[in-house]
Formats: C-alpha cells, structure tokens, sequence
C-alpha cells in the first residue's frame, strides 16, 4: 500500500462510479462532480459477500482499465482521513478484489481542476474479476444475486437512478437496469 493514503496532515478525496455516489456512507466536507481518464465503470466483478454469495454470485461494478468514467469526487478533511480510509477498506475490500489506488481525478468547477483521488479498480487477476459478460448473462447472474447488503437487482437499478440524477448515462448498465425492472430475482 502506498504510504501516500495515510497522510494525516491532508484532506483526501475519493472518487465514486457506483454505489459511493447514491450511498457513501462516510462524512465529507465537499461532493464534486469529477470524471476519470484510463479506467471505465463495468460491471465485472462477482459479488460473494454484498450482493451474492459464492454458491450464487451477484455482480458489482468495478473501475475497469481502458476508457474514461464520470462520477462524484468527495472531500475529506483531513480530521476524518483516518475513519474514511479505515470504514472504506472494510466496506470495499471484504475479498481484495479492488486495487486501492490514487489516481488523477479531474473536478468539474470552472476552472477544471485535477486532484488525485481515492479509487478502487478491479484486480483483473483476482478469481472474482468478471470481465466483459454478455448482457444476458450479466441479466442471470444480476436476478439470482442477493447478499448481506441486499438484493443484486436493486442494486443496478438504485446505481442508475443515482446516475440520472447526475445526467450520467452508462448505456450498458442503463439498458441492464430496464430489463431488470420488470423482472424480479428468483426464490431459492
């Protein structure tokens, strides 16, 4: 891990793509639109703790390499640096399937600004990484998924809402969200 994260002096800021933007969890001083270049959102990882189980894996979004992703940067002071990092690495990094990386964030104030940010991108070699899955599929696997954090089907949906809201259209994830929403996950 890069010492860079435990700077205590500082305030930090991390970047959300999916469920930070709707559901953070965490105090933050400023919530800034902000946009990422070199990763993109993709639901490629297989969920075996919130949103499914191993026997029945759900699917999560993950910052994907290649592409650009729109979202939310938030501030952190540095008095609630240490919580922060400390209640996102339990939330987040259940399985270390996500590589906790600064990475440049672009803010959208007049004028843009570049920050480096918090952010959690998929660990391609890691046994729950997805990769690109056809719609369909990702259709399957998003209906039977449901983990400690809840039901995979509202997860999509909620992460779209949450995405609208910010004019922030992900075709993929929209078009999945849609199917999902006159479907409803499986009894086991």
């Amino acid at each position: 891990m890069d010492a860079g994260f435990d700077r205590a002096n500082e305030d930090l800021w991390v970047f959300g793509y999916g469920l930070l933007i709707w559901r953070p969890g965490f105090e933050f001083a400023d919530r800034v639109p902000a946009h990422v270049v070199g990763m993109h959102r993709s639901l490629c990882v297989y969920s075996f703790d919130h949103r499914g189980t191993p026997e029945r894996p759900g699917l999560v979004l993950g910052l994907d390499y290649g592409g650009a992703c729109r979202g939310i940067a938030y501030r952190v002071t540095a008095k609630h640096r240490a919580e922060t990092l400390s209640y996102l690495r339990a939330r987040e990094q259940t399985t270390a399937v996500y590589r906790e990386l600064l990475h440049g964030t672009l803010l959208a104030e007049s004028p843009e600004r570049r920050v480096d940010a918090l952010c959690y991108a998929v660990d391609r070699g890691h046994p729950q990484y997805a990769g690109r899955l056809t719609q369909d599929r990702q259709l399957h696997i998003v209906r039977q998924g449901h983990g400690r954090s809840g039901n995979n089907r509202d997860y999509v949906i909620e992460t779209v809402k949450a995405l609208e809201a910010l004019d922030i259209v992900d075709h993929e994830l929209h078009l999945l969200a849609e199917r999902l929403k006159g479907s409803h996950a499986p009894r086991a």
